[in-house]
């Protein structure tokens, strides 16, 4: 798993970057859970969010926000978290020019950058938000959402309840144009802990929905 260091808007940023050999592989960026409450480019469900991806042929770049390990900087309450979640896409992109799909996916407190980071970048053409904490912050910028995607979450969440992430998903998909998928695993709290039971579900409900999205070629 190759180490890289690329630039970031407050200095470097540490990811940890794994291509494939297809020059025109998708690609897709992992967003880690928040910075002041342990969350890393290593936390579990990040690490098997993105080898979820590259086992399904996509290149894949996962980093550090600002002030986390080796990245530079402090936090900024999400608001420099999006720079550089667009600055890592920058370096993704410029790594690979011939990619025709673009992924994002975010954990938590990455799914709420992960979904603003959509709205911004036209390219993007799908998203996973895993566990989104619809309960502490507002999602109303996605207004319109310009993608489809997948909302996972657990039943047993207590970080971020169900209730929320249904709320969420019920406002977004009245929207025209793009289809929300929706899927809970029976159980799980908001970190997948049980690996067979609530982990394992997870990832694969995850990489089914984007390999049929690649083959549909569906925004």
């Amino acid at each position: 798993m190759p180490e890289v260091i690329f630039p970031g808007p407050e200095g470097r940023l540490e990811g940890r970057y794994h291509p494939q050999k297809a020059p025109d592989a998708p690609i897709a960026i992992i967003l880690h859970p928040h910075p002041q409450f342990g969350g890393t480019m290593n936390n579990r469900v990040v690490h098997r969010l993105h080898y979820a991806f590259h086992e399904i042929g996509f290149t894949v770049l996962r980093f550090n926000f600002r002030g986390v390990g080796r990245s530079q900087g402090e936090y900024d309450q999400g608001i420099g978290e999006l720079s550089d979640a667009a600055s890592a896409l920058d370096y993704l992109q410029a790594m690979n020019p011939n990619s025709k799909h673009c992924w994002v996916a975010g954990f938590s407190f990455g799914a709420w950058i992960g979904m603003q980071l959509l709205m911004r970048r036209p390219e993007i053409t799908g998203f996973i938000s895993v566990s989104p904490p619809a309960n502490m912050y507002d999602f109303s910028f996605l207004a319109p959402c310009p993608a489809s995607g997948l909302i996972i979450n657990g039943t047993a969440d207590r970080v971020a309840p169900p209730k929320d992430t249904a709320s969420l998903v019920g406002k977004l998909r009245e929207q025209k144009g793009i289809t929300i998928t929706h899927e809970e695993v029976e159980g799980a709290g908001h970190f997948f802990e049980n690996e067979e039971t609530q982990m394992e579900p997870m990832i694969r409900t995850v990489q089914d929905y984007v390999m049929r999205r690649l083959s549909e070629g569906t925004r």
